[in-house]
């Protein structure tokens, strides 16, 4: 199994305005996609499209301004069965992100990809936290033809 692991740091944002971003629609889509549905509460599904195309994320565990975790249930088979998890905590004047894409079967080459893209969207989440202005897909960087 391989995972994929980063850690940023929000400057002047609080853990609970964090895992607002993460657990609500409006958050979601300010920082990830803009079409973003479905339900974003214990055990919902919550829906990710993109231009190429999207996977759905159950919730599996919340804990406020501490925990979110989701398991893939639809998307890309390299996906399927994986979880990913935003662990939140206070430091100082920051609030620091360790985030973890976990349980990939093997690193085969598109997991190198969904890190670049995941990376990109992080400072995507650091950015709507601390200016008010992400970049979601479609206005997010893009790497490769992959997108």
């Amino acid at each position: 199994m391989a995972d994929i692991l980063h850690r940023i740091g929000v400057e002047r944002s609080s853990p609970e305005q964090v895992y607002e971003a993460l657990t609500t629609l409006d958050g979601l889509s300010g920082w990830w996609t803009e079409k973003t549905a479905g339900e974003t509460d214990l055990d919902g599904v919550i829906e990710f499209r993109f231009g190429p195309g999207g996977f759905d994320m159950k919730v599996i565990a919340l804990d406020p301004g501490r925990h979110v975790r989701w398991e893939v249930v639809d998307g890309p088979p390299e996906w399927i069965g994986t979880t990913v998890r935003w662990d939140l905590r206070r430091d100082g004047d920051w609030t620091i992100v360790l985030f973890a894409h976990e349980g990939w079967r093997e690193p085969v080459e598109f997991m190198h990809h969904c890190s670049t893209k995941w990376a990109v969207y992080l400072l995507s989440l650091k950015q709507l936290l601390e200016t008010g202005q992400g970049a979601p897909d479609p206005r997010d960087v893009r790497v490769s033809d992959w997108h």
